[in-house]
């Protein structure tokens, strides 16, 4: 293993062995490698004025060197060179992360990093942004800038965890089956699937706890990529039962482990059983505003009391059966109206139908849409129109996560953008700039007053509050989420890589993307691995977040990709949906050469 340690001054002339010996490697010849042999010198009284860094594996050989010049609030990256023979070892990766880390211990917010040319792809691919190009000036060898924004892990990741690590728990069946909704699959197997985002219920973890087997070489890549070591995985615990929890406390010896370290223990969402295993009491109607007829009577309670000018609730209503859901819905046809019909539970989308006038009709009336959803009570809500040019012009299903702590305090997190599709979530963007400004300003002072009843109803835990964003530049709450959700995932992860990499990540959670075929577990781990690499290349990172829907007869991956702007954003997911599509051209028939003799 291979660790950091500061230099010291009798390591300086060798140090400057390495470093020239590392320069070398570019191809430089002589007469460069003698022209610049007294810049790249290290003396004995650099090692302390530089703040110079060793990387030294276990049988203490120097790998690396890295310095921290400057003083805040700019700071440099004096030096980063590697042994020839490390290359490709993940020892640059580790030095540059830790003068990233000494960068905010010193208070600075802008490191500066004049690369040589060769070395530009790898400070790209660490999420440094370029603010020159090769070439250009008198030099032989034109260097090329970078700069990094060192940033503190966020203030609300800190009080999320109280600032460490944490062991999550996939409860993401368990916490479903707790409601018994006609909508939700019995067997909670979509759910074992997205136990997997158990990775990353928190910034850094200490343990995953998971239903399902996971491929070691997902774990490996997301470690490497999030910069995570010593994470410790327990899995294969359940096949299709929910019971997570409770397939924990049947095992003494791994109870007594994830319990009795003194870490946080993070699940999806509260249950019951997970009270009984963590010693937390359960509190009656803990959950009740997972109800959308609950959250949407909390929203009216709210909205009584003024103060949000930007806000506007939809009217809802219980329907008492079938036949009155059906009255109701051809009535508002027959108006001209669409609707939403909602279960009072459900996750991603499951349980809500948009209902248009034009599909009533395809159907054959409002009785046959009926017959074709889920058993189970029924809730009807006025539609809210779309934006259209104007105020309202962008993005049209937003939501704000926040969490409340065990004190009863309420933490902001922020808005994100939602990816949904006839009611059926498929993903989310989060990071800077994301939230249009129209919106922006309603949606958090909305959202943070959610969090207040919440909290003063004893709910503790994550939450979320839904949005649709109407024709006049308002904001429509739709829904609360009493756990963790696929944007809470964004947010975690766009903490970690600021911390990581500089501030102001952008990142998008995608829960499908389509294989072109089922891979062998081998094959799937090149395929990420490849996806993470040619990301990189652009300056964004790819990590792998669901990978057992890989071996689904009808194969998919969920992923979340990262960079410092749209433009690259985009382009990295354009590019794993490319290539998530292509593995299957390997198994198609052979191509003609388009020759004939």
């Amino acid at each position: 293993m291979v660790k950091v340690r500061a230099a010291r001054p009798a390591e300086a002339e060798d140090l400057t062995g390495l470093v020239m010996r590392s320069k070398a490697h570019w191809g430089y010849d002589a007469v460069f490698m003698a022209a610049c042999a007294q810049e790249l010198r290290i003396r004995s009284d650099d090692v302390t004025a530089r703040r110079i860094v060793v990387a030294e594996n276990e049988r203490g050989e120097v790998l690396g060197v890295a310095s921290l010049e400057g003083t805040a609030p700019r700071a440099e990256l004096g030096m980063l060179f590697v042994e020839p023979s490390a290359l490709g070892q993940g020892v640059g990766r580790l030095l540059y992360r830790d003068v990233l880390r000494r960068a905010v211990e010193l208070g600075a917010r802008r490191l500066v990093i004049d690369s040589d040319p060769h070395a530009a792809g790898f400070y790209r691919a660490m999420g440094a942004v370029a603010v020159t190009a090769p070439g250009g000036g008198g030099d032989a060898v034109a260097l090329v800038r970078f700069e990094a924004a060192p940033v503190p892990l966020a203030d609300w990741a800190r009080a999320w965890t109280g600032g460490g690590r944490a062991v999550h728990l996939g409860n993401v069946g368990e916490f479903n089956a707790q409601f018994a909704d006609a909508t939700l699959d019995r067997e909670q197997r979509p759910a074992h699937h997205y136990a997997c985002l158990a990775a990353f219920y928190s910034p850094y973890p200490a343990a995953l706890v998971l239903p399902r087997p996971v491929p070691r070489g997902w774990t490996e890549l997301v470690c490497r990529q999030l910069g995570w070591t010593g994470v410790e995985v327990y899995d294969g615990l359940l096949d299709t039962d929910p019971g997570l929890a409770d397939a924990v406390r049947a095992r003494p010896a791994l109870a007594a482990q994830v319990t009795g370290a003194g870490l946080p223990l993070v699940p999806w969402g509260r249950t019951r059983p997970f009270g009984r295993l963590a010693g937390r009491p359960w509190q009656p109607g803990e959950l009740r505003y997972e109800s959308k007829s609950a959250a949407h009577e909390l929203f009216g309670r709210i909205l009584a009391d003024g103060g949000h000018p930007g806000i506007v609730l939809p009217r809802q209503w219980r329907a008492g059966g079938r036949w009155a859901a059906a009255r109701m819905l051809a009535a508002r046809t027959r108006a001209g109206e669409s609707t939403v019909l909602k279960s009072e539970h459900g996750v991603g989308g499951s349980g809500t139908t948009v209902v248009t006038p034009e599909r009533v009709r395809a159907a054959g009336g409002a009785r046959a849409v009926l017959r074709r959803l889920p058993r189970g009570p029924l809730l009807v809500e006025e539609y809210v129109g779309g934006p259209v040019s104007g105020a309202g012009e962008g993005p049209r299903d937003l939501t704000y996560d926040g969490f409340v702590d065990d004190a009863g305090r309420a933490h902001e997190v922020g808005g994100a953008v939602m990816d949904v599709a006839d009611g059926c979530y498929r993903g989310a963007t989060v990071g800077p700039g994301v939230v249009p400004a129209w919106a922006e300003k309603a949606l958090v002072s909305f959202g943070t007053a959610v969090g207040r009843a919440l909290a003063d109803s004893g709910y503790r835990g994550w939450f979320d509050v839904d949005f649709v964003a109407d024709g006049e530049g308002r904001l429509a709450p739709t829904e609360t989420n009493l756990r963790l959700t696929g944007p809470s995932i964004a947010f975690m992860v766009a903490a970690r890589l600021d911390a990581l990499r500089g501030a102001g990540h952008l990142v998008r959670i995608a829960d499908r993307v389509e294989l072109g075929a089922r891979l062998p577990e081998a094959q799937l781990d090149e395929l990420c691995t490849a996806l993470a690499r040619g990301c990189a290349e652009l300056g964004a990172v790819f990590v792998p977040a669901i990978p057992t829907g890989a071996f689904e007869p009808v194969p998919w991956l969920g992923v979340l990709v990262a960079a410092h702007s749209r433009e690259v954003l985009d382009a990295a997911e354009a590019l794993v949906r490319a290539e998530a599509l292509a593995v299957g051209a390997m198994f198609g028939p052979p191509r003609s050469s388009g020759r004939s003799s």
